[in-house]
């Protein structure tokens, strides 16, 4: 899974590349779980699709999680 060791070995232009999908991965849950839990919206939108569309940025978040930790160095 995820080991610390290679994150201390990564260059600093990795480490940071990490560090942007990690603020990324936080940014797409807290906006899906926005979507999901905020009723007064300041737009109009069914709340069928506001909550279809807030699972579908957690799931995205979620994909993208495994897809950062598992990535291999070039």
């Amino acid at each position: 899974m995820f080991n610390f060791n290679t994150f201390k070995q990564k260059s600093p232009q990795q480490r940071f590349l990490f560090i942007l999908g990690l603020a990324m991965l936080t940014m797409y849950v807290v906006l899906g779980t926005a979507l999901i839990f905020w009723k007064d919206i300041p737009f109009e939108i069914k709340p069928t699709y506001r909550i279809l569309f807030g699972l579908l940025l957690i799931v995205y978040a979620v994909i993208r999680f495994f897809r950062l930790i598992n990535q291999k160095d070039n």
